[in-house]
């Protein structure tokens, strides 16, 4: 399925204050994110307290240890709404 790809304010606030090193990995990941967004090297996962809270399913993608990305996907539309640590995931 071919998707388009809309990033929030917040995510790119949030990927412009990340350090140059973890910029080239989330930019690495994005290609294999664009390809396949469900691709198994990402370790994407359902992100339970999000999509409650939300009323949509919430994903997370695997970019480095501590850093991920959460999308949400709307027909063939992925949102990607923020970037950073575990802690996004309180937001």
């Amino acid at each position: 399925m071919s998707y388009l790809f809309k990033a929030s304010e917040t995510f790119w606030r949030n990927f412009y204050r990340l350090p140059d090193s973890q910029k080239a990995a989330v930019r690495r990941a994005w290609k294999i994110f664009k390809a396949n967004p469900f691709d198994s090297r990402l370790g994407v996962h359902k992100i339970h307290a999000l999509s409650v809270k939300s009323g949509k399913t919430i994903h997370a993608l695997t970019i480095q240890a501590d850093l991920r990305a959460v999308f949400f996907v709307e027909g063939d539309t992925i949102f990607t709404v923020d970037i950073g640590t575990h802690a996004i995931y309180r937001t």
